[in-house]
């Protein structure tokens, strides 16, 4: 989500007091009419969506796909016999592409495809022939978000036009990482542009270079973000697994709406290298599957130290070469966890369905501990949101510079500056506030910028997560993810800022957002979050959970939902 701003007390006021001015600038009847409609359901007056009666054929849903919610597994297992072939499962994957995500009524999750992956399917299928697979991966296809670098025929540009031209000059760690296990990087899915960190009242989903990416679930309904379209195409069976990013929510709101696995690794297991950044100190790199198990194995792929990310050089001696030895079915047993009761109340839907689930969860043995709160969580974004202004200037800075001589924008003024030029496709729907505010600021070596970053590490961690875990013994902390998915509304931007990511976001620690159930057809998840280095036991316990209560439904492609409960 990645939610800055220079006045972030007063986001919900701001989001009320510009619907009351919508409804008061609505004058006539035929304007009280078309405000209506875009409030009940702005893509309908936007023509971006089907009328409610339509309906999506059987082959969007799965019916006829032979992919439809298969695993990491079963992937690795069908390349070994025979079954498939990487090529066969590139062809397979690229129609369903064409069929599901293409189109004005399509999902939009993939901004662009790797022209070279059929090519590379065919090296690695004969490497297979010849040697065997280098790993369980080998041959299978990934995406990964748009601010991801890979240096080949494909762009990376956090979805700005800024940067529309600009090749990666090196892959990034994670990249080289995935490329090293033999997996197809099939293509760079859409996301909310600069990780959301450009402007107050963003779409979630929305950039200028991809448009908008609608939820799978509903069509009419948000992907959040900032890693949307990893998010909906997982959800959607376009590949088996994605690489998100998270600064603040991005790889979990997302995780949430599209009724997928998320998780954002402690800061420092797995670089950073090579990803257009948002903050130093907050940036995570983390997988986006249908299954815990799947989120294991990718994490597993991509974790370790790298030179040219100094923070990784923390996780030396707390990496583990394979995540999938936590996994439990029985792992609940025992576990003592807490539940953070003043992180719901968001939703009251989304706080039914976590109950639901923690009635699960007792019965599967787990000692739930009421009111585990974690007391400083609305104390810690004021500060936080200065630490991330400071750190988005420096960080992008430090980036474009690296991009070389011939780079279209070299700085947080350049794009600054490039925004303002091409307001009319790149400021259309919200604006760059965010930007502005980073752009003041100064060094890190501020006083200001110290200050408020020991601030952010005492309340989020030291007197936030860390006390809580400590005062009640726990294992890990649950929460309700987020509300269930909300109608996306261009004219006023994204309606929520929940609590629930906040306190490991700031914190750097683990988080992990699992499907817990739905609401009219919506999904919700659950939030796992922990200590530094906790990802096994995160894992651990969400697979206990996943496997007893099998909450993911695959998404219809419904062009609205029926109310009518």
């Amino acid at each position: 989500m990645n939610r800055l701003s220079h006045d972030p007390s007063s986001d919900f006021q701001r989001r009320l007091d510009r619907r009351a001015f919508l409804a008061r600038a609505a004058g006539t009847a035929a304007a009280v009419a078309v405000a209506s409609t875009l409030r009940a359901n702005p893509l309908h007056a936007l023509g971006l969506v089907a009328p409610r009666t339509a309906v999506r054929s059987g082959g969007a849903v799965g019916a006829d796909f032979e992919l439809n919610e298969v695993t990491l597994d079963a992937l690795a297992e069908g390349l070994a016999s025979g079954r498939w072939s990487s090529r066969s499962l590139v062809e397979a994957y690229l129609a369903r592409i064409e069929r599901v995500d293409r189109g004005e009524r399509g999902v939009n999750s993939i901004l662009e495809l790797n022209p070279d992956a059929l090519t590379i399917a065919d090296a690695l299928d004969a490497e297979r022939r010849a040697r065997g697979p280098r790993s369980a991966l080998h041959g299978v296809p990934i995406l990964v978000k748009d601010n991801i670098g890979t240096a080949d025929r494909m762009h990376t540009t956090a979805g700005s036009l800024a940067l529309a031209d600009s090749i990666a000059p090196r892959d990034a760690f994670v990249v080289e990482k995935l490329r090293a296990a033999g997996c197809i990087i099939l293509g760079k899915a859409n996301m909310s542009e600069w990780a959301n960190a450009r402007g107050r009242d963003a779409v979630g989903g929305w950039s200028a270079r991809g448009g908008l990416t609608r939820n799978p679930y509903a069509l009419d309904r948000s992907t959040s973000g900032s890693s949307s379209g990893a998010a909906a195409a997982v959800a959607a069976n376009l590949v088996a697994a994605a690489l998100g990013t998270e600064t603040m929510g991005s790889i979990m709101s997302p995780a949430s709406l599209c009724g997928v696995v998320g998780l954002k690794p402690t800061v420092g297991l797995v670089s950073r290298s090579g990803v257009i950044p948002v903050s130093y100190t907050q940036d995570s790199v983390g997988p986006m599957t249908r299954t815990v198990r799947d989120a294991a194995l990718l994490l597993s792929a991509i974790a370790g130290p790298d030179e040219r990310d100094e923070v990784t050089k923390e996780a030396r001696g707390k990496v583990a070469e394979d995540y999938t030895r936590f996994l439990d079915r029985d792992g609940l047993r025992g576990a003592r966890i807490g539940v953070a009761r003043n992180l719901f109340g968001e939703s009251l839907m989304a706080d039914r369905v976590i109950e639901e689930a923690l009635t699960q969860m007792r019965a599967a043995g787990a000692v739930l501990v009421e009111d585990a709160t974690i007391d400083t969580v609305e104390a810690i974004w004021p500060f936080d949101a200065e630490v991330l202004s400071f750190e988005l200037k420096a960080a992008l800075n430090e980036y474009l510079a690296s991009l070389g001589p011939s780079a279209p924008v070299k700085s947080l003024a350049d794009v600054i500056e490039f925004n303002e030029r091409h307001r009319d496709r790149e400021l259309g729907w919200f604006g760059q506030e965010t930007f502005l505010y980073a752009q003041q600021k100064g060094p890190l070596t501020s006083p200001e910028y110290q200050e408020s970053l020991r601030l952010v590490r005492e309340l989020a961690r030291t007197r936030g997560i860390d006390a809580t875990i400590e005062r009640h013994r726990l294992d890990a902390i649950v929460a309700p993810t987020q509300s269930p998915a909300w109608l996306i509304d261009m004219l006023v931007g994204d309606n929520t800022v929940p609590l629930s990511f906040v306190a490991p976001a700031a914190a750097g620690y683990p988080s992990l957002s699992v499907p817990a159930g739905n609401v009219a057809g919506l999904p919700v998840g659950m939030l796992f979050m922990g200590p530094a280095w906790s990802e096994g036991t995160l894992l651990k316990l969400a697979y206990a959970f996943e496997q007893r209560t099998q909450a993911r439904r695959p998404p219809q492609f419904m062009p609205s939902i029926d109310l009518d409960l």
